[in-house]
């Protein structure tokens, strides 16, 4: 875990153990994925801006065999064609109730809580993360979900905080490097 320190910030043993538990990750999209912020043109035409770093991590997730899925509030093509080119076979958008998406994707994969983390920004995210194993709030989350989380990121929604999330599962899991680095 001394990489992930040396890269990201100080990690608590509590911190580590719980990493190396999981098999998935789930993450909102708007203020994770991206900054939050959407844009609208005059058309009605809708924009997000998406990094390539999270998106490189979410592969190399997928490469190590820890599955990845969105659970989001809003609908938006953007994000289903983003999922889509990362391999992202876990879409669920719309949801105004995520903990029925929870349920059913733990059903799906046969997992148990505490074998997913879940990455959020905002109170609704609250709802699923507090029975995750690993409960992560990027660096400009809601406070109130920083002072729950187990893990707040050192980088904001939209700016790699769910690479550095992808990174801490993969080196806890000592699966850093082994990506093979196609197109993200």
């Amino acid at each position: 875990m001394e990489l992930y320190q040396q890269l990201y910030q100080p990690l608590s043993d509590q911190q580590a153990n719980l990493a190396r538990q999981i098999r998935l990750l789930i993450c909102d999209v708007d203020g994770v994925f991206s900054d939050g912020r959407i844009y609208l043109g005059n058309a009605g035409e809708e924009l997000k801006a998406f990094h390539t770093r999270d998106g490189y991590g979410i592969k190399a997730l997928r490469q190590a065999g820890i599955e990845v899925a969105v659970i989001t509030g809003r609908r938006s093509a953007i994000v289903e064609q983003r999922m889509k080119a990362l391999t992202v076979q876990y879409i669920y958008q719309g949801q105004e109730n995520k903990m029925a998406a929870f349920a059913e994707i733990l059903a799906l994969l046969q997992l148990q809580p505490d074998q997913v983390a879940y990455i959020g920004d905002d109170l609704a995210d609250w709802q699923v993360m507090q029975h995750c194993g690993l409960a992560v709030a990027v660096r400009d989350a809601h406070p109130y979900l920083q002072q729950q989380a187990h893990l707040c990121t050192s980088l904001p929604g939209g700016y790699g905080a769910v690479r550095e999330l992808c990174d801490l599962l993969l080196i806890a899991q000592q699966r850093f490097l082994q990506f093979d680095g196609s197109s993200t």
